[in-house]
């Protein structure tokens, strides 16, 4: 598969969600920006907000949403059409209920799991063919629960398990932009069984 060339972050803009379980995606973006020195700048003709960092001789664009989750797929198409990034070269990092905290997976294609980012993107896209970076924020056990559960805050113990969880995935996204996912993905299987840490759990 092609190198990375973008990496998409998931959330809703606005202080008030910025700690909420929906917002995993930003809490990884964020991450590698504050990693690499560099500070995301409003870009309005985009509907979101970027940064562009060299990681590992790879020159790669970061990208948040502003348009909340649910319209993310306006400010994703905006942004590939406006670098001309093709989707496959592109990686959306995003919370993921079937994923207990402290899980983090790698996936390329498929449908949206009922994630309504994820949602958005593929119904303006018309296809799934983008890489995704699956964040675990567990579920809450029953279907009326959800929506208050990805849009509240995680305990201390499921928040630092999530935090664990993305300083794995920056440890191999230098393999992912070079296009070596499998290795990525062996990488992140191997330090989750050596780590299971605080607050892991099934999700129910």
């Amino acid at each position: 598969m092609s190198a990375l060339r973008l990496i998409i972050g998931l959330g809703n803009p606005g202080a008030e969600y910025a700690l909420q379980r929906h917002n995993a995606g930003f809490w990884l973006v964020d991450a590698l920006a504050h990693a690499e020195g560099v500070r995301f700048t409003r870009e309005p003709k985009l509907r979101g907000a970027a940064a562009r960092v060299l990681l590992d001789g790879c020159d790669l664009r970061l990208f948040k949403p502003m348009t909340f989750m649910n319209d993310s797929g306006r400010a994703v198409v905006a942004a590939l059409n406006f670098w001309k990034i093709e989707p496959e070269q592109c990686l959306v990092a995003h919370d993921d209920l079937d994923l207990a905290p402290g899980t983090v997976r790698l996936k390329f294609d498929g449908g949206h799991g009922g994630q309504n980012g994820l949602r958005d993107i593929i119904a303006r896209l018309g296809h799934g063919r983008f890489h995704r970076l699956r964040i675990g924020i567990g579920h809450p056990g029953l279907r009326d629960q959800v929506t208050p559960w990805v849009l509240g805050r995680p305990d201390g113990a499921d928040q630092d398990a999530m935090l664990d969880a993305i300083a794995r995935a920056l440890q191999v996204l230098p393999l992912v932009v070079q296009g070596q996912f499998n290795e990525a993905m062996q990488r992140l299987h191997t330090a989750e069984s050596k780590d299971s840490g605080p607050g892991t759990r099934d999700p129910g």
